[in-house]
């Protein structure tokens, strides 16, 4: 418990200063808001009330706090493009962003592991040799050019979607699964090869090891030691390794999202930065360092439950 006590408050103190560098960032980034609000009609009277209307003339560490503080309870400011709360305009995009980047996770989960179980498994070969180049040519695609041929081949050759029209999550959900199946294959392929790659290659280097060869000396099963022990080792690193990629998935996410015309946090926050947006783009930002660090405490805490040597020197 104090194990997890101490990440919980790790990763606070780490979205406070991941908020308070990206307000800082924004509030000194080139251009201001209140020019780009009033386009052609700025000048230097109308400019001023504006931002004081807006807020922009206090100190940046009272504007921060105000703003920290409505972020806990659930008030993220106004949009300066669309004059709408900004809670209200982010929650449906950030929902489906969600929704993608965990279709993206379970698949990499679900595909890599019984795949590099089963590389390792039937390691050395032509065969062998075969599904390694193949996976090194699926790291080597990026998520991009995977969705823009995967969106030529199911869009506009069989016809199963109609890019662009992604259905409401809300009214169908099954739709929206199923649209975002295709982004989620796209993201998935290249983080499918890299874990696999990586599980294939611990489990061999288990396999070495003296407890695995005392076991098969005394009559064990090569399966039953590899399924009962080997893989139970082996899961640590690659847990650690599959939540680490939940940057690379939001990330990834964010660049399908362009490439599938679906209306996430991604196209949301393109815009805002264009329209100098900030404190739209500082929500989208902040949501999701949080998405990132909360997979890393959760990849921690899960392989501290799997490895007791983890909670033997991370207290219980």
């Amino acid at each position: 418990m104090k194990y997890a006590a101490k990440r919980i408050a790790m990763l606070l103190f780490t979205m406070v200063i991941v908020s308070l560098l990206a307000f800082a960032a924004f509030d000194r980034i080139s251009g201001d808001p209140a020019t780009a609000m009033l386009g052609t009609q700025a000048t230097a009277e109308r400019v001023a009330a504006l931002r004081a209307e807006l807020g922009l003339d206090r100190p940046l560490l009272v504007r921060y706090g105000e703003w920290l503080l409505g972020f806990f309870t659930g008030n993220l400011g106004v949009s300066y493009s669309y004059k709408t709360p900004v809670w209200q305009l982010i929650a449906p995009k950030a929902a489906v962003t969600l929704c993608l980047s965990v279709l993206s996770f379970l698949l990499i989960a679900a595909v890599s592991i019984p795949l590099g179980v089963r590389s390792a498994g039937r390691s050395g070969g032509v065969l062998d040799g075969v599904r390694t180049a193949l996976n090194q040519l699926c790291m080597a695609v990026p998520p991009f050019f995977t969705g823009i041929l995967l969106t030529w081949l199911f869009s506009t050759v069989l016809k199963w979607f109609t890019h662009g029209q992604f259905p409401e999550l809300s009214s169908d959900f099954g739709g929206a699964v199923r649209y975002l199946l295709f982004a989620a294959v796209a993201i998935a392929v290249p983080r499918v090869a890299m874990t696999v790659r990586m599980l294939r290659s611990t489990i061999l280097g288990e396999m070495r090891r003296d407890y695995v060869r005392t076991a098969i000396s005394r009559g064990n099963d090569r399966a039953g030691v590899l399924y009962g022990h080997v893989l139970k080792n082996a899961l640590v690193p690659v847990v650690t390794f599959l939540a680490q990629t939940m940057a690379e998935i939001v990330a990834g996410s964010i660049v399908v999202e362009q490439v599938f015309a679906i209306p996430g946090l991604g196209r949301l926050l393109v815009a805002s930065i264009s329209n100098r947006d900030y404190p739209v783009v500082q929500a989208i930002v902040v949501i999701l360092a949080f998405w990132v660090v909360l997979s890393g405490t959760v990849a921690d805490l899960v392989s501290q439950r799997i490895d007791p040597r983890l909670r033997l020197g991370g207290g219980t």
